[in-house]
C-alpha cells in the first residue's frame, strides 16, 4: 500500500496543483471542467493529511475503507490521516467543487488539533457522507471562499490563525448539518439496530463465541461494513444506548434462556456465552438484572 507523508506528494498523486503553503492546499474550482483525481484504477493509498471536499459524482468509484462514496446529490467528504482510499475505475466529478487538504502538523499547537478528533464524520462510513441542501451548500461555500482568499493573498503572521479559525467554523457548521442528517435517518437507524442484532446472533449461532470469545464492537461493525464510530454514534443517538449496552442486553437475554437449563452450572453458562472468566459474567448479569445468575435461576426455575 502506498503512503504519502507530505502534502505535495499526495496532491501530485491526485493531480491537484502544488500547494501555496507546504502544509495547506485550497483548490476551489469555479470554471468549466472537472475536479482532477486519478484517472485509472489505483492500488490502496494512505496519507498524513486531512481532506474536506465537496464533489458531485459523474462516473467511477472511490473506495474508502470497505465501502464506496455516495456522491449522488453532492456531498461533503471528510477524510482523516491514515484512512485507506482506492479508485477502482476512472472517477470524474462535476465542476465547481472544492478540496481543502492540510497536513496533520498544520494544526499542531492549536485547539483545533484536539477538537477535530471529536468530529465523528471523519470516521463515518462512506455511504454516510454529508449531503447538503442548497442553503447549506451556500453557507459552506461562503466559508471556503474566505479560506481561499486568505490562502491565495495573505502569507503574514496572522494568516494561519485566520485560516484555522475559518476551518473551525466550517467544521462546526458541518457538525450541525450532520445532526440534521441523523434526525432525518431514523428509519435507517432502526434498520441498523436490526442488522446489529442479526450479526451478533450469527456470532452466537455459529459457535464462534466459545472459540473466540465475545466479539468486539469493531469486529461487528466491520462485518456490517460501517465504522465503529458511526455505528456507536447512530445507535446512541436513536436508542439512547451504546453499542456495548446493546451487546450486553443480547448476552443477558441469551443467558436467561440458558440459566433455566438446570443441568448447566453458572460457569458452564458463562463459558458458553464467551466469558473466559465466569465472575465477569456474574457481575455483568447482576449489574443488568439486579440479582445474581444463581438467584435468577432459583427465582424462575426453583425445581
Amino acid at each position: 500500500m502506498q503512503h504519502f507523508k507530505t502534502l505535495s506528494s499526495y496532491l501530485d498523486y491526485l493531480g491537484l496543483p502544488r500547494p501555496e503553503h507546504p502544509m495547506l492546499s485550497v483548490f476551489n474550482s469555479k470554471g468549466d471542467g472537472y475536479l482532477p483525481c486519478p484517472r485509472e484504477s489505483s492500488p490502496p493509498i494512505t496519507n498524513d493529511c486531512y481532506s474536506i471536499s465537496f464533489k458531485k459524482y459523474v462516473d467511477g468509484n472511490l473506495n474508502y475503507g470497505r465501502t464506496k462514496y455516495d456522491f449522488t446529490n453532492g456531498a461533503l467528504i471528510f477524510i482523516a490521516p491514515g484512512q485507506v482510499l482506492q479508485w477502482d475505475n476512472s472517477v470524474v466529478f462535476e465542476r465547481k467543487g472544492f478540496s481543502i487538504n492540510f497536513h496533520e502538523d498544520f494544526l499542531k499547537g492549536t485547539e483545533l488539533a484536539h477538537q477535530i478528533k471529536k468530529y465523528g464524520f471523519f470516521s463515518y462510513s462512506v455511504n454516510e457522507a454529508l449531503h447538503l441542501s442548497p442553503k447549506e451548500e451556500k453557507q459552506i461555500k461562503s466559508i471556503v471562499e474566505n479560506i481561499d482568499v486568505e490562502y491565495q493573498n495573505n502569507h503574514d503572521e496572522f494568516s494561519k490563525e485566520i485560516i484555522i479559525s475559518q476551518l473551525d467554523t466550517l467544521l462546526k457548521y458541518a457538525n450541525r448539518f450532520y445532526e440534521r442528517q441523523f434526525l432525518n435517518r431514523k428509519d435507517l437507524s432502526n434498520d441498523l439496530l436490526e442488522k446489529f442484532k442479526a450479526h451478533v446472533s450469527k456470532f452466537f449461532e455459529s459457535g464462534q463465541i466459545q472459540e473466540k470469545g465475545i466479539p468486539s464492537i469493531e469486529r461487528i461493525a466491520g462485518k456490517m461494513m460501517v465504522s465503529q464510530r458511526y455505528l456507536s454514534d447512530t445507535l446512541k443517538k436513536e436508542t439512547g444506548k451504546t453499542t456495548t449496552e446493546h451487546l450486553h442486553l443480547y448476552i443477558i437475554e441469551e443467558a436467561k434462556h440458558i440459566l433455566l437449563q438446570p443441568n448447566k452450572s453458572i460457569s458452564e453458562v458463562a463459558y458458553e456465552l464467551g466469558f473466559g472468566y465466569p465472575p465477569y459474567f456474574s457481575r455483568l448479569f447482576k449489574k443488568k438484572e439486579g440479582i445474581s445468575p444463581t438467584q435468577y435461576r432459583e427465582k424462575y426455575n426453583p425445581n
